[in-house]
């Protein structure tokens, strides 16, 4: 036993060990030997199993000259068969007293090869009952078998009591917590080998880089780093390799090409490393030069080249290569591999090429949870959210289970094409295979529901989620505020602070609120809140801040923000567009625009979108169909309807009815209820009864259930005094007084960050009494002035006193004199309105700007309009 001993601690100290890796070496007959390069596969007729054995490197006898009984031999004959059922049957036959540790270590050997950890612990049992020593023999054959069986809390109970003064143990246990991603007791462990004095070799080395790479620690990895080249392991290629890819997960690329640089043997998996770590780091172009630079050296490529070249090229997003890739990986027999089928489809349908995609797909013999989840996504991302929905189904019943990426990916799809309905299917499949909510799932499941409109349902899951981090609470935050919901979205961004600190995302989805609100004051707060976290460079965050700028009626602050941005992109110029655009000021968008032209920025459709809106809305005629011939045969974009709809508005609004009805009727796409109510609007402006009643007929067509039409037309009957055709309209659409309640005006305005909601004859405001009496009088200072109500506006058929007194009343009327009498003198106010303003509210907005020497600026749902002197910047075009 002595010398069984001594010879399997030379075996473990022995040069050869420090240069294998740990998956090597194998226990034979209570020693352990090599795996050499011939493996035997045995497999017994009777046990119904087969599994790798290992030849033994010699005889029990020739190496400890101790005799072995009948049992013993028979015991390790099976073992060498594999046959784990009859090893395990002589086991329990035979007298404990008759078995040695060559028997305990070779059964314990095949239960760890076939990971049979039930038949294990039946052995762990024969010897605790047998009272045998598991000593520095036994005790790591039991540790082995444990922790290749998945037990690995108990291979470390095992480990902890006996002499684990052998670096491969050490090794075992530091690979498997890494594996199972349990970094902290790795490093651990790593750290209490070094206290013991065991000393490491080329494999501790590579598995405690993993641990230290997975937490990202770079000072304590590069302190592994030095202590690895003061030990000799600098020049390993495993080593190395390691090494790389724990910077490259550190994100120090610059550290990990340095040291590829001075690596003089590079084996296929440092180059593999290198293209990897580069696709990581967002520096796909990089890997792909590295790629091109192992086939001029002719480097002999494997499957991971191939797949890890497929992913940069999926990121650089060019087909070209992709499919150079494809022909070599043809030409290497590795278009055969399921890996390599499954990344080339993903590189296919993140480049866009769908129809590839699909042909790979359906030419796959076994597809794996793997190849439906990318063609899913790649049908998400292409925006064929319902083949994405079908695939799905047709994965169930093809006996494929959905994974949490296949999931992510399905929410996704229904996220974007807005299906409700398919989202909760999903969430009734996750419910009822009892699918873990985690992180991922959940904040996928908030999105889908943010997305879909359904904020109740985005925020059952929000509150029900134990954990949350910053991604949850910046999709709740964003789907409030792109739902309407900006009150909500405050709420929950104060109450976030408390928990997380916001990033760069939060902002972006907070400030469209601030902007929704028109609430410059808490705009400016969320400002200073970026200035003082350096978030200002962060270019989504400053076109937020233009924008929430120029909706909050802020137009010169806007432009000074604009200004300071250093590198500006096309969205910073169309959101600066569309402000100059919203408040009226059509020539300033025009310089904005030609300005945008001169740095070399080509404009889009959005971009055009906007040029044509502010043409409209100041009346630029000719500098409109310029615009949109510009857009046609220069930069060749095709019209949409809204590009139809601002030309149809720029015709109406300038007094062309007749040329505007010419041009809907020869568009080559058929016209909706929002170009025809464009023109409507324009015979209200210029009080064509006539024509109107004729483009009503296409509008009711479309749209016959939107009131607001009905409405509209009421208004240009009630304008030309035809109150017999409100009578008549009202009885025919059954749209009384409580049909045009549907959409009830209310005003509101912010001051010292609080906001105040004006609504029509709301007699339970607390300032209801001043401030009608403060607009009586204003009323009866207009008359002495020569200025009468415009009792066209009132849209009831009533006496004159009746009709003021609703007059009087309008939400934003109430707003803007509440602001007057609140703001200190000379500060502006600023009011906005959910529907479009009146015109007896615009006579009164510009009476007032000239009365209390104030600025005005008043945004309803279609522009903002700035007073002051008694003008306003629309000049009519509203």
């Amino acid at each position: 036993m002595l010398l069984m001993a001594k010879t399997t601690t030379n075996l473990w100290d022995s040069p050869l060990h420090h240069h294998q890796r740990e998956d090597s070496i194998r226990y034979h007959r209570g020693f352990l030997s090599f795996k050499q390069s011939s493996r035997i596969s045995r497999v017994s007729p009777d046990s119904g199993n087969s599994c790798t054995t290992i030849k033994a490197s010699g005889s029990l006898n020739q190496t400890t000259n101790q005799p072995i009984t009948g049992y013993n031999t028979q015991i390790l004959k099976f073992c060498e068969l594999g046959n784990l059922k009859m090893a395990m049957e002589l086991l329990c036959k035979s007298q404990k007293s008759e078995l040695d540790l060559a028997a305990y270590c070779s059964i314990l050997q095949l239960c760890a090869d076939v990971k049979s950890l039930n038949d294990g612990q039946k052995i762990r049992s024969v010897i605790d009952s047998s009272g045998v020593e598991i000593d520095n023999v036994l005790g790591p054959k039991l540790v082995f078998m444990y922790v290749k069986c998945g037990d690995l809390r108990e291979g470390r109970r095992v480990f902890d009591k006996i002499a684990n003064d052998k670096v491969f143990l050490w090794n075992l246990l530091i690979n498997e917590y890494a594996k199972n991603g349990n970094f902290e007791q790795g490093i651990s462990l790593y750290g209490r080998m070094q206290k013991f004095g065991v000393e490491a070799n080329s494999y501790t080395f590579s598995c405690v880089l993993k641990c230290f790479a997975a937490k990202e620690s770079v000072v304590e990895g590069e302190m592994v780093h030095g202590y690895l080249l003061k030990l000799g392991f600098g020049s390993y290629n495993a080593v190395v390799n390691s090494l790389i890819a724990f910077y490259f997960k550190c994100g120090r690329t610059e550290s990990a090409r340095k040291l590829f640089d001075e690596l003089r043997e590079r084996d296929v998996i440092t180059w593999n490393s290198m293209i990897s770590g580069y696709v990581a780091n967002s520096l796909a172009e990089k890997g792909f030069e590295i790629f091109i630079e192992m086939l001029n050296l002719g480097v002999t490529l494997d499957l991971a080249t191939i797949v890890v070249a497929l992913a940069a090229c999926a990121n650089i997003g060019t087909i070209v290569l992709g499919r150079a890739l494809h022909a070599i990986a043809i030409k290497t027999g590795f278009n055969k591999e399921s890996t390599f089928k499954n990344t080339l489809l993903d590189v296919y349908s993140k480049c866009g090429d769908i129809g590839s995609a699909t042909q790979v797909f359906q030419h796959m013999g076994e597809r794996s949870v793997v190849s439906w989840t990318s063609m899913i996504a790649g049908y998400a991302r292409d925006g064929l959210s319902d083949k994405a929905i079908t695939l799905f189904r047709e994965m169930k019943k093809d006996g494929v289970k959905p994974d949490i990426f296949t999931v992510t990916s399905i929410l996704h799809a229904c996220a974007c094409s807005n299906s409700l309905e398919n989202g909760k299917e999903v969430h009734d499949y996750i419910r009822e295979n009892k699918m873990p909510l985690n992180l991922s799932i959940s904040n996928a499941l908030m999105d889908m529901y943010a997305k879909c409109g359904s904020m109740e349902d985005a925020n059952s899951i929000f509150s029900q989620m134990p954990i949350k981090d910053i991604v949850s609470w910046n999709t709740m935050i964003g789907g409030y505020s792109k739902n309407s919901l900006p009150n909500e979205a405050f709420n929950l961004f104060f109450e976030m602070q408390s928990e997380l600190k916001p990033d760069n995302v939060t902002m972006t989805c907070i400030l469209p609120s601030s902007a929704s609100l028109a609430a410059l004051d808490r705009g400016r707060e969320i400002h200073g809140h970026v200035l003082r976290n350096g978030l200002s460079s962060d270019r989504y965050i400053a076109n937020a801040l233009v924008d929430m700028y120029v909706k909050c009626g802020a137009l010169v602050l806007a432009r000074s923000f604009f200004d300071t941005i250093p590198i500006k992109d096309l969205v910073s110029w169309t959101v600066l567009i569309a402000g100059y655009s919203m408040h009226g000021f059509g020539s300033e968008a025009i310089a904005v625009f030609n300005e945008m032209g001169r740095t070399g920025i080509e404009p889009d459709e959005v971009s055009f979108i906007s040029i044509l809106y502010a043409c409209s809305h100041s009346g630029l005629l000719d500098e409109g169909w310029r615009f949109f011939n510009i857009m046609r045969n220069d930069c060749k974009i095709e019209p949409k309807l809204e590009h139809y709809a601002c030309m149809v508005d720029l015709l109406a609004r300038s007094g062309k009815l007749s040329k505007a009805y010419r041009f809907i009727e020869t568009m080559p796409i058929k016209p909706d209820a929002t170009i025809w109510g464009s023109l409507l609007c324009g015979c209200r402006i210029h009080r064509d009864v006539k024509m109107a009643e004729k483009v009503a007929e296409h509008v009711f067509e479309l749209e016959p259930d939107n009131t607001e039409y009905y409405v509209l037309l009421a208004n240009i009957y009630a304008e030309a005094e035809k109150w017999e055709e409100v009578r008549k309209l009202r009885e025919k659409n059954k749209i009384g007084w409580r049909g045009l309640k549907k959409n009830t005006g209310y005003s509101w305005i912010e001051i010292k960050g609080k906001v105040h909601i004006f609504v029509a004859g709301d007699n339970s405001n607390p300032h209801a009494k001043k401030l009608e009496l403060f607009l009586k009088q204003l009323k009866m200072k207009m008359k002495e002035e020569g200025h009468f109500p415009k009792l066209k506006y009132g849209l009831t058929d009533g006496d004159y006193v009746k009709k003021e007194i609703t007059l009087c009343c309008h939400s934003e009327k109430l707003a803007m004199a509440f602001g007057i009498l609140s703001l200190p003198c000379g500060k502006t106010v600023r009011v906005t309105k959910n529907l479009r303003v009146c015109g007896d509210c615009h006579e009164m907005a510009k009476f007032m700007s000239k009365t209390f020497g104030r600025e005005i600026v008043l945004r309803d749902s279609n522009r903002f309009h700035h007073f002051k002197d008694g003008s306003c910047s629309c000049r009519g075009y509203w």
